[in-house]
């Protein structure tokens, strides 16, 4: 440990938010986001990548499993992480808000990104290189000069990003019938349908030992934090974080606007983002799931799946509203006071599950299955939470992370009382 983490900065730095102080809405929101996230990133920890973005790359998809695979991506698909980017750009105005009377809200901000990207980068190459947190502290740091700007500018230019990551597919799409054969052939092999060569190296690397799965691991991770964040995720990201810091002035997380207004919400989701996504469906399958459907196709889940995560939004925050259902979000919020520590904890659990130095069932379960595993870690993430909680003033993870941007050790248990 350096220096720093001998002396409390609370002499400089304003301390971490107390539990008074918290909004329980946003709370259970981001509880219900982060347990979301795993309908879709199972997929990524059971199956070789591309089965991810192509349904017909790798497994079954009849039956039970066509089902579940087509409610995965009407209902989960890009929502879940919508609803948490949102978030994490309503918690830098919220963190900065009640910093910044004290004058240490940009140094706090600078280095919570700092370990949050540390924090990421050892999760991606030591277990699972689809970890979106290198994504979140790179965009976290780039919007934060954004955060005190009107709630209409920041919408505005939220939006104008996500147009451009929109505009990369789309121009890669359109673009299609001028690659050349090997270029073509080599992005298809490679990202949407490889071949049974592939197939075999990616299940048996995965198979394999820790050390054996490192190499495809490191390749994977540094495409998703190189290619997949300059094309893709910064742009997605970064432009729903300042969406988020919009409607968080707005007060939608905090279940301040009318039941009307969360209502329409729902409707929008329901009559807009879903038969739009239905549509783009029907024009994948109709075409036989082409390369097309990667570029073009998707535009009809990039733009809806924001619709439709509004759309959760607006249950959530009318259930936080409802007195008879807020007992029933408060294992949510606990899962949501917890989030890095679950994020994480549900990489270890999968990667036990389906890796080879655990279970190495990679490859092997079909999407019907995958569903019993999602519920059996929500299950385990909704119980344990709560009790962590009843000793412990934050997750482990969220402690290491709060410790480190302080540059103090924070008092954990409930008992203890916080140094002067």
């Amino acid at each position: 440990m350096n220096g720093n983490m001998t002396r409390p900065l609370d002499r400089l730095d304003s301390g971490p938010v107390t539990e008074t102080a918290r909004i329980d809405a946003i709370d259970v929101l981001r509880g219900f986001a982060l347990l979301g996230i795993l309908v879709m990133n199972i997929q990524a920890f059971a199956m070789p990548r591309a089965a991810y973005f192509n349904p017909t790359a790798y497994g079954d998809l009849e039956g039970a499993n066509l089902y579940v695979w087509l409610a995965g991506r009407m209902l989960a698909d890009q929502k879940f992480m919508a609803i948490f980017s949102m978030l994490f750009g309503a918690g830098i105005v919220l963190m900065a808000e009640r910093s910044e009377g004290r004058g240490s809200a940009t140094r706090l901000h600078y280095r919570r990104m700092g370990y949050l990207l540390v924090i990421g980068l050892l999760h991606a190459y030591l277990l699972w290189p689809g970890d979106i947190l290198v994504t979140y502290a790179v965009c976290g740091v780039a919007v934060y000069p954004l955060r005190r700007l009107a709630p209409g500018w920041l919408a505005v230019l939220g939006t104008t990003l996500l147009a451009v990551g929109s505009a990369f597919s789309l121009a890669a799409g359109l673009s299609l019938e001028y690659w050349t054969k090997e270029a073509l052939a080599a992005f298809t092999a490679d990202v949407w349908r490889p071949t049974p060569e592939m197939i075999e190296s990616s299940l048996a690397a995965f198979r394999g030992s820790w050390l054996d799965q490192q190499p495809l691991r490191s390749a994977e991770a540094f495409a998703f934090q190189t290619f997949v964040l300059i094309t893709w995720g910064f742009w997605r990201a970064g432009g729903l974080m300042l969406i988020g810091m919009a409607l968080f002035k707005r007060d939608v997380f905090s279940a301040l606007r009318s039941p009307r207004f969360y209502a329409g919400l729902i409707a929008a989701a329901v009559a807009v983002g879903l038969p739009l996504q239905a549509y783009g469906l029907s024009l994948d399958f109709e075409r036989g799931w082409p390369v097309w459907s990667f570029f073009i196709g998707a535009q009809f889940n990039y733009w809806p799946s924001i619709a439709v995560s509004l759309g959760y939004v607006g249950l959530v925050m009318l259930a936080c509203r409802t007195t008879v259902l807020r007992r029933l979000t408060r294992p949510f919020a606990a899962v949501g006071r917890t989030a890095l520590t679950n994020y994480l904890l549900q990489s270890v659990l999968c990667t036990t599950i389906f890796y080879g130095h655990g279970l190495g069932w990679f490859g092997s379960v079909d999407r019907l299955g995958q569903v019993g595993l999602v519920a059996g870690v929500w299950a385990v993430q909704l119980v344990a939470s709560p009790l962590w909680l009843r000793r412990f003033r934050f997750g482990p993870a969220e402690w290491a992370w709060r410790s480190l941007s302080y540059g103090a050790r924070q008092p954990l248990q409930r008992t203890q009382v916080p140094k002067p």
